[in-house]
């Protein structure tokens, strides 16, 4: 497919992602931590394949997608790159093997009955990197465990060998202040810990809260449209 970001377009892609690891590095280094220590993710949800090869022209190897049927299709059409994809949406069950065949992470782990699907859908003996997905809202509704639910969650994860726990995700609260909210994720996380120790990846932080997210301890930050720019009219 023939890349839709050339010339100013290309510059502006490349602008917006410098700015964005610079802000990174910036509350990196105010939280004490190593710029280094954070993986950056671009979301590319609603964007085309060819953005995505623009994203890998700018050595961009980390890239997220919300929904199965862009992440099949992108992944499919760019096989050669060599790209980590990940899953960050909400996970149906009836769709675990083809998140499966084209993630090589799955951020949203929310429940038993999912791990399992991941795990029925394996083939031979390739292991699938997952985060256990937490709710800190008081809405149910939403994706994610309970808090009370992310042990057991974690140690059902664990008990699946085709799946690798890698750690806890969230998304902060629209109606709480981000620091409160990832300050409880943190002490998920450690949690999680003392169940496997090799779990010590934290996906929180968005363009908006990325910052109190590394204040915290995110070791993966999920960032798209301030990457990306506008998504493209749908129609």
């Amino acid at each position: 497919m023939t890349s839709t970001v050339g010339g100013s377009g290309s510059i502006d892609l490349a602008a917006r992602l410098t700015a964005i690891d610079e802000r990174i590095a910036v509350a990196a280094r105010d939280a004490g931590r190593a710029p280094e220590e954070i993986t950056r993710i671009v979301v590319t949800k609603f964007h085309p394949a060819s953005l995505v090869r623009d994203l890998r022209a700018l050595g961009v190897r980390e890239v997220g997608e919300n929904r199965q049927q862009e992440l099949t299709a992108k992944q499919a059409e760019l096989a050669a790159l060599d790209m980590t994809w990940h899953f960050i949406g909400q996970g149906q069950t009836n769709k675990a093997g083809a998140i499966r065949r084209s993630a090589d992470v799955v951020h949203s782990v929310d429940r038993a009955r999912f791990a399992d699907a991941l795990h029925r859908a394996a083939t031979g003996d390739d292991v699938l990197d997952v985060l256990v997905q937490v709710n800190l809202t008081q809405d149910h509704g939403r994706g994610g465990a309970e808090p009370s639910e992310v042990r057991t969650l974690a140690e059902h994860v664990l008990s699946l060998p085709s799946l690798r726990l890698r750690g806890v995700m969230a998304v902060a609260p629209l109606d709480e202040e981000p620091a409160a909210a990832f300050a409880r994720l943190r002490e998920l996380a450690d949690v999680v810990r003392e169940i496997d120790p090799s779990a010590h990846w934290i996906s929180a932080g968005m363009t908006g809260d990325f910052a109190e997210a590394i204040a915290a301890g995110a070791t993966h930050l999920r960032i798209g449209s301030a990457i990306t720019g506008p998504r493209p009219d749908r129609g």
